[in-house]
């Protein structure tokens, strides 16, 4: 199952992907809802990101191929980005001034159903909802010269989410793409993470409370390339989708 969240006429719902078509879920999929006879078509609504989370927490180093020669982790590397970084599908990446070495890294992102407290994996598991695409758009020099990240991987528009929450997909071995402007460049299976959904779930359960609907970034395979203004970022893992992001000066 796949459901997106949209806005049409200036109200914003949840339905459910069937083709080309949502079926209108009443209510969301973090809390009682039905599922509607109304139907819109996808052509006519703007797709959101698919939660407004109270948390946007993310995963560093946790790709063998984006260790760069660091040690493996001995526990996930969690940081945290902002709520107010999230960005829909389709909506601009907006570069800052004074960084030119602002890069896209395509993960899959996890979207909680349930409130969830020093869970083990097993109980993680349980309460995730899905999974989704996500950009952590990540600027370099701000990244290596500021003792926190707050601004190179929270910025407003660095932090898109979508198209779509896929609740059924195998998120322990997905195919996940990144491409800028065509050219494939992030090309990984989930499956090489080197710690595991729920590991991360259950980890950063022992220390903060996850809510309905927080995001968690799981990190990114690999090398990344930098972004400039005219480009078009393409985030695709395998059973969920393309997000897709123009990036402007």
């Amino acid at each position: 199952m796949k459901l997106a969240r949209y806005a049409l006429n200036e109200t914003i719902s949840y339905g459910l992907v069937e083709d080309d078509t949502l079926r209108v879920l009443s209510g969301c999929p973090f809390s009682d809802y039905e599922m509607t006879d109304d139907t819109v078509a996808l052509a006519d609504v703007q797709l959101l990101a698919p939660t407004t989370p109270t948390k946007v927490l993310a995963v560093g180093l946790n790709y063998r191929s984006h260790l760069g020669g660091q040690p493996e982790p001995q526990n996930p590397e969690i940081f945290i980005k902002t709520p107010s970084c999230v960005n829909n599908p389709g909506g601009e990446i907006v570069l800052p001034a004074g960084d030119d070495e602002v890069h896209a890294e395509g993960e899959l992102v996890v979207i909680m159903k349930k409130r969830t407290r020093k869970a083990t994996p097993e109980e993680a598991a349980d309460n995730i909802l899905g999974v989704t695409c996500g950009n952590d758009v990540s600027a370099r020099t701000w990244q290596s010269n500021d003792l926190q990240w707050w601004r190179a991987k929270a910025s407003d528009t660095f932090g898109p989410m979508g198209p779509f929450i896929a609740t059924e997909v195998d998120y322990t071995d997905a195919q996940l793409e990144t491409r800028i402007n065509g050219t494939v460049v992030q090309a990984q299976t989930t499956a090489d993470l080197i710690f595991p959904v729920t590991t991360i779930i259950s980890f950063i359960s022992q220390a903060i409370t996850l809510e309905p609907g927080d995001a968690v970034f799981t990190g990114t395979p690999g090398t990344t390339s930098a972004l400039k203004a005219g480009d078009i970022v393409e985030i695709e893992i395998e059973g969920i989708g393309v997000l897709r992001n123009p990036v402007v000066g």
